[in-house]
């Protein structure tokens, strides 16, 4: 661990311990540290912060790589910038973690760094097919979004109706601003609710009846 705050250090240390195959060996607060430590205990892993007190974090990335210091490393930082982002990955980086971030993504990023250098340990040719393996094993942590589903155009209206509302609003109202009737905007906003795009709230008006009101999901 590679942080210089020594509390964060100390929960991803913990965070780290309960990883199944994963250990860690040290904590430091500093550029300089980490390199005499890099020496002293020759980890496989650094969990490695951007903003340290003597030197960049991706600086001393580089400087590892440049003396031929076999160590990968996960960046750990608050910066979202660009450029950031960039330089961690033309220096090598095996993934970016934003903080804050939970132990469920910390887990999966080690997991599929483990399972990444299990195959890159155990492979013995470099054809094409293994490279294509060990490229996806890296990225395997990665969890991209989900598509939008398609929405029938009408029914796409209704959701950005109720997106635009910025609280509940009512069957009857989005059938006026769309200009069909309300059994057809309630079964817009029905097919919607059942899809998890929307969720419906039931209030009662002075008759006791319920009347349905619906907001973004």
């Amino acid at each position: 661990m590679v942080d210089d705050d020594f509390r964060v250090a100390g929960i991803h240390a913990a965070r780290v311990a309960r990883v199944d195959g994963f250990e860690s060996v040290g904590q430091v607060y500093s550029a300089a540290a980490a390199r005499e430590a890099i020496k002293r205990l020759n980890p496989d892993l650094l969990l490695l912060d951007v903003h340290l007190p003597d030197e960049d974090g991706i600086s001393l990335l580089r400087s590892l790589q440049a003396a031929g210091t076999d160590v990968d490393s996960i960046i750990i930082t608050a910066a979202q910038d660009i450029a950031t982002v960039k330089s961690a990955m033309s220096s090598g980086a095996v993934y970016y973690l934003v903080k804050p971030f939970n132990f469920d993504r910390l887990r999966t990023q080690l997991e599929a760094y483990r399972k990444w250098r299990q195959e890159l340990d155990s492979a013995s040719t470099a054809d094409q097919e293994t490279i294509d393996s060990l490229y996806n094993a890296r990225a395997a942590g990665v969890r991209p979004a989900a598509p939008a589903p398609r929405l029938q155009p009408t029914m796409q209206k209704a959701l950005d109706a109720v997106r635009a509302a910025g609280g509940p609003i009512s069957a009857a109202e989005i059938a006026e601003q769309l200009g069909v009737s309300r059994p057809t905007a309630q079964r817009y906003l029905s097919v919607l609710e059942r899809k998890g795009l929307l969720v419906l709230d039931l209030t009662y008006g002075s008759t006791g009846r319920p009347l349905n009101s619906y907001t973004v999901s």
